[in-house]
C-alpha cells in the first residue's frame, strides 16, 4: 500500500467504488457478522512480457483464492469458453473485427436484492467499531453484463475483459460509447492477448493458441531445459488410485493440473490426458506427478499448436462422438469424449467419466450419444441467439452400429 506504483491503481479503484455509489455506511445488526474485505493487486502484462499496467481490486474474501488453484482467470467457464471459440469461427468466416476493452473496475453488474455487510476500509477506522458497509453492489462476483441489441453486437465478458464483435463499425463505436458513459473503460485495440489466449490473424482466418502461458508453465514446472518427448502417455497402461506412494506435498500437483485444464482450453489433443491424471487430484501418487510431467514435458515441444478458424469454413455445426468403455479400473466406469465442429473449426469438447457402469460397450456409447446430443441442442440455441441460425439437422457421427 506504502509502494507509489500501487497509489494510483488504489484511488482509481476507490474513486470508481464511490462513483458507483457502491455502499451505505450504517450499523451492524447484531445478528450479522460482517465479511472481510482486502485489495487484491496485479499486474497486467502485454504479450511480450513487459508490464502494460498495475491494478488493485478491492474484493469480498476473494483474497483466500489461492492463484493457480482457483484464480479467477484460471477456472474459466467451460461455457464462456465454448462461447468464445464460437465467436472466433463467426469472426473469422464473416471477416468481422475483433476489439478489446478493460473494464477499469469490476461494475458490468445489477443492484444487490440480498443484504450484504463489509467490514470497513482502513480509512473508515475512527469510526465506531459497529459501523459497516451495505453493499448496494457487488464489489466482486456478480457477472450480469448490460443488455445490448439482439443481433448487433457480441459481448464476452470475463471479469473484466470485454470483446465486442459484429459486421456494423457505428454499432460497435456507439456500444463503446455507450460502456464508457457508464463504466470507467480503457481501449486495448484488436484483441490480440486475452486470458493467455494468443490471437494471431492471417489472410485465410483467425489463429489462437496459449504459446506463451505454456512456456511460463514448463517453467514454473522446472522442465524448461528439458527434452520434449512426442507422445502424452505410454500407450495402453491404465493408470490406478493407488499405485506407489503418495507425494508428501500435493499442492505443486495440483497447481499444475489446474493449469492444464485451462491449457485444454485450445489443446482438444491433451484433454484426454488431462482427464486421466485429474482423477488422482485428492491423493496423488509419485507415478501420477511423473505423468503430468510427460504431459508438459509434450507440450514444451508442441507449444505452439492451436486452433485455426479458416475465414472460408461453412457454418454447419457437426458432432464427434466416442467412449472408453470400461476404461478406468477402480470403478470400471466408462469415459465420455465428444467433440463439435462449426464448419471445419473445432468449438466445444469434453471427457468425462461417466455416472454409472455401462454393462456393454453399446450402453456405454448410447451414454456419449445422448450427453453430445445434450451439447448439440445448447450449441443450436447459442448460434441462434448470435443470429446464425441451423437450418439442417446437426450430424452426429458415432462408429458402433447397435447404439445407432
Amino acid at each position: 500500500m506504502k509502494n507509489e506504483c500501487w497509489q494510483k491503481p488504489v484511488e482509481s479503484e476507490l474513486l470508481a467504488l464511490e462513483e458507483n455509489q457502491t455502499w451505505d455506511i450504517v450499523s451492524c445488526p447484531p445478528s450479522v457478522k460482517p465479511l472481510g474485505i482486502k485489495f487484491v493487486f496485479s499486474i497486467k502484462l502485454h504479450l511480450d512480457g513487459f508490464i502494460d499496467h498495475y491494478k488493485a481490486r478491492l474484493v469480498v474474501l476473494g483474497y483466500k483464492k489461492e492463484y493457480g488453484l482457483d484464480y479467477d482467470e484460471t477456472f474459466a467457464p467451460i461455457a464462456k469458453m465454448t462461447t468464445m471459440r464460437t465467436i472466433l469461427a463467426l469472426a473469422a468466416s464473416k471477416s468481422w473485427p475483433l476489439h478489446q476493452m478493460d473494464v477499469k473496475n469490476a461494475f458490468l453488474y445489477g443492484d444487490l436484492k440480498e443484504e450484504v455487510y463489509i467490514t470497513l476500509l482502513g480509512g473508515m477506522s475512527t469510526l465506531s467499531p459497529n459501523i459497516v458497509s451495505k453493499l448496494k453492489r457487488s464489489l466482486y462476483g456478480l457477472k450480469q453484463p448490460p443488455r445490448t441489441p439482439k443481433g448487433i453486437i457480441v459481448l464476452l465478458v470475463y471479469v473484466d475483459d470485454i470483446v465486442v464483435t459484429c459486421s456494423d463499425q457505428d454499432a460497435i463505436s456507439r456500444i463503446k460509447q455507450m460502456l464508457h458513459s457508464n463504466f470507467h473503460m480503457k481501449e486495448l485495440g484488436y484483441l490480440n492477448y486475452f486470458l493467455g489466449l494468443d490471437v494471431h490473424y492471417h489472410l485465410e482466418g483467425i489463429f489462437v493458441n496459449q504459446h506463451k502461458y505454456i512456456q511460463d508453465l514448463v517453467q514454473l514446472a522446472g522442465l524448461t531445459n528439458v527434452a520434449p518427448v512426442d507422445t502424452l502417455m505410454d500407450v495402453n497402461v491404465k493408470y490406478r488410485r493407488h499405485e506407489g506412494e503418495l507425494l508428501d506435498d500435493p499442492s505443486q500437483y495440483r497447481k499444475l493440473l489446474g493449469s492444464l485444464i485451462y491449457v485444454t482450453i485450445t489443446r482438444p489433443d491433451i484433454s484426454f490426458a488431462v482427464h486421466t491424471v485429474s482423477k488422482f487430484m485428492q491423493s496423488p501418487q509419485h507415478f501420477h506427478f511423473s505423468v503430468v510431467q510427460r504431459i508438459l514435458k509434450y507440450l514444451l515441444g508442441t507449444s505452439s499448436r492451436g486452433l485455426f478458424f479458416s475465414g472460408n469454413s461453412s457454418l454447419q455445426l457437426q458432432a464427434y462422438s466416442d467412449d472408453d468403455w470400461a476404461g478406468c479400473p477402480d470403478t470400471r466406469r466408462s469415459t465420455t469424449g465428444w467433440c463439435m465442429f462449426l464448419g471445419n473449426a473445432p468449438i466445444s469438447w469434453k471427457c468425462k467419466k461417466q455416472d454409472s457402469v455401462s454393462k456393454s460397450s453399446t450402453e456405454a456409447k448410447y451414454r456419449t450419444m445422448s450427453a453430445t446430443c445434450s451439447e448439440i441442442i445448447w450449441l443450436r440455441g447459442l448460434l441462434t441467439e448470435l443470429g446464425l441460425f441451423q437450418a439442417q439437422p446437426t450430424p452426429l457421427h458415432a462408429d458402433n452400429t447397435s447404439t445407432i
